[in-house]
């Protein structure tokens, strides 16, 4: 059984991250805690909504209710990169060359590393922002579809159009897909085309009990985590059409709990799954090995990361219920 550090917060995490090897948590208060030869705290907003890592260098996005988006350094600084007043930053996302971007209402917008911000108009409201792994492009998904934008120029976005709420979006690691969460039980996900004028091919991903909320690509991004039902939902992306056509697997299925959260290992192809119990398990996709992390405590996991090297494990719940799995332990 791998050894845990605990950490007892007082409120529901938003999320955790692991900056230069510490640990961070990060409460919807807006307080973030880090383990750094012990337990230190930094106020950074009025209520948190969101929060992302900007790997390129090492740092923690998030944004708030007091209409902030914020950047946290390893030892715990803090700067602002933009502010909204009266507005609540529910959306932040890490672009490449220095990319930030946030959105609020019908509104995205992209900071570049030169301190120019560019604003595209949405037809709704924006729920869920993310950038491609190649190219300055943000998709920002919102009801009936996503919105496609090349941030360097002025043309025209690409909409991608399926009927219903869409609340988040990710790419795939190599680009060729794009997908959502959705207010209903499912995901949604696009084939993207690189051919000029070609439309995007659709992929319907159903059959949840629950709603998804949390997703998580595998480390050579050929297989999509995901939570939702009693066992973390596991599609393939190795083919050319994605899951189309072929069975998820299901890792860690426990009878009536349902999984709230999934985070895959940094190099193998594993994934931690957390449960509305408190429970910790990780699984391997090759053969549905389970090993158990952690065992149930207080309040379902809200969130999770992997430190570089895949050996820690940080998580927090909805209970403030927080701590370090160390796998080698």
């Amino acid at each position: 059984m791998p050894t845990v550090a605990p950490l007892d917060l007082e409120g529901h995490v938003v999320g955790v991250a692991f900056l230069k090897g510490v640990p961070f948590f990060a409460e919807a208060i807006g307080a973030i805690h880090r383990l750094d030869l012990g337990h230190k705290t930094t106020e950074v907003h009025e209520g948190l909504l969101s929060l992302v890592v900007d790997e390129a260098n090492d740092t923690l996005l998030t944004g708030g209710e007091d209409g902030k988006v914020m950047r946290t350094a390893a030892d715990g600084t803090t700067a602002l990169v933009a502010e909204a007043p009266r507005k609540w930053i529910a959306q932040v996302a890490a672009g490449p060359q220095g990319a930030v971007g946030y959105a609020y209402g019908k509104t995205t917008h992209v900071k570049l590393a030169d301190g120019t911000t560019k604003e595209f108009a949405e037809q709704r409201t924006v729920e869920g922002l993310a950038f491609a792994p190649k190219g300055l492009r943000v998709a920002a998904a919102r009801y009936n579809g996503v919105s496609l934008h090349w941030v360097g120029t002025s043309g025209q976005p690409i909409d991608l159009e399926w009927k219903g709420a869409h609340t988040g979006v990710t790419f795939s690691p190599d680009g060729r897909f794009l997908v959502t969460t959705m207010q209903e039980n499912a995901l949604h996900g696009w084939k993207l085309d690189a051919k000029p004028g070609a439309e995007a091919r659709h992929m319907r991903m159903t059959g949840y009990p629950a709603k998804v909320k949390s997703f998580s690509w595998s480390a050579k991004g050929k297989w999509l985590a995901s939570s939702g039902a009693p066992a973390a939902i596991v599609w393939p992306f190795q083919g050319k059409d994605g899951p189309m056509g072929k069975a998820p697997l299901e890792l860690g299925t426990r009878a009536d709990i349902m999984v709230t959260s999934v985070c895959c290992h940094p190099a193998e192809d594993i994934v931690a799954i957390g449960y509305q119990d408190g429970m910790i398990l990780g699984a391997r996709f090759a053969d549905s090995k389970e090993v158990l992390l952690r065992r149930p405590g207080k309040g379902a996991i809200t969130a999770m990361a992997w430190n570089k090297d895949g050996r820690q494990l940080a998580f927090g719940s909805a209970e403030g219920d927080c701590g370090v799995v160390d796998i080698a332990g």
